[in-house]
């Protein structure tokens, strides 16, 4: 887990909070994806369980509980294991939870308090989902929990009511690029300028354009939305750029892409046009939200992507004909 630039005001609030005479049970960390929300969790929930004259271990904490999606099978549990590249399960499970619940039949280890961690809290499984929810309406004593999510919308109402929402802002473009130049000094200044024009204020999203190479299916997606493909052939070169294989992490950073490539056309677009661009963000934020745990197949995934995009200049070229 990353922890980004730009906590401040996120900090100021959990520690006021932690310093005040009643500590709510459940936070929600809200904001984009790749915004550092995981790698703050973590340290805010070993503040949050340290005791006074108390050392505390240097890593794992066995009273900071971290939910989070298992390797996909064992073949991947191995792959992990040996800290080659794996697959994750879609989903945050039932018995995942229980497991968890199970542990909270028994006392914190090193002190009064225990932190349980769900990242992300976008992925449990609906019965999971309620399972959480008994916890949160009666938790035990010294029980916190931080709930990462992504899209705050997908939590159940319940979950949500029962939560103190932390929220974290796009990062700005310097902090970015500082983060830019740390975790990947490979990337020239065009790369890193042409990565955060592109990740609208999320650093995990520039990262993964340099990691994951997505500045030629930026640039298509760019010039799609600019000029439309009547006749397929930028649709063709999207999806070979996409790869005939591209893994789950690959079609997830290139849905935020386009998410990121229609929202950078908010201000610059005419208010007539503004309806077909809503709904194609609303479109592509269902994409989102459905990926990580439906089984797209990858090249119909990038057509939608295109044809969503090329929407976008319909009205243009119409307009000069």
């Amino acid at each position: 887990m990353m922890a980004f630039a730009g906590h401040d005001a996120p900090w100021r609030e959990w520690r006021s909070a932690l310093a005040g005479p009643r500590m709510h049970h459940g936070w929600i960390l809200s904001g984009k994806r790749g915004t550092g929300k995981a790698g703050f969790a973590l340290m805010a929930a070993r503040e949050l369980v340290a005791e006074p004259g108390v050392p505390q271990p240097p890593h794992d904490h066995p009273d900071v509980i971290v939910l989070e999606n298992l390797p996909a099978t064992s073949e991947d549990e191995k792959k992990k294991e040996a800290g080659k590249p794996f697959n994750l399960k879609r989903n945050i499970s039932v018995d995942q939870v229980r497991a968890m619940q199970r542990r909270l039949s028994t006392r914190p280890t090193m002190g009064d308090r225990r932190a349980i961690i769900i990242d992300p809290a976008d992925d449990l499984e609906k019965s999971a989902a309620n399972a959480l929810l008994k916890s949160l309406e009666e938790p035990p004593a010294g029980t916190y929990f931080l709930l990462v999510t992504h899209r705050i919308g997908r939590l159940l109402p319940t979950i949500r009511s029962r939560c103190r929402v932390l929220g974290f802002p796009p990062i700005n473009d310097a902090a970015i690029d500082s983060i830019l130049q740390q975790a990947e000094p490979r990337a020239d200044h065009a790369m890193r300028q042409a990565a955060i024009a592109a990740a609208a204020g999320s650093p995990g999203a520039a990262i993964d354009f340099v990691a994951l190479d997505l500045g030629r299916l930026h640039g298509l997606m760019t010039e799609i939305a600019e000029r439309g493909d009547p006749d397929f052939s930028l649709r063709g070169q999207l999806a070979e750029a996409m790869g005939a294989r591209p893994d789950r992490k690959r079609q997830l950073a290139a849905v935020e892409l386009a998410r990121n490539v229609v929202a950078s056309r908010m201000h610059t677009t005419p208010k007539r046009f503004l309806p077909a661009l809503t709904e194609a963000h609303a479109a592509l934020a269902r994409l989102a939200a459905q990926a990580p745990t439906y089984n797209f197949d990858p090249g119909l995934m990038v057509m939608e992507i295109g044809g969503l995009l090329t929407s976008l200049a319909m009205p243009r070229e119409a307009a000069h004909g």
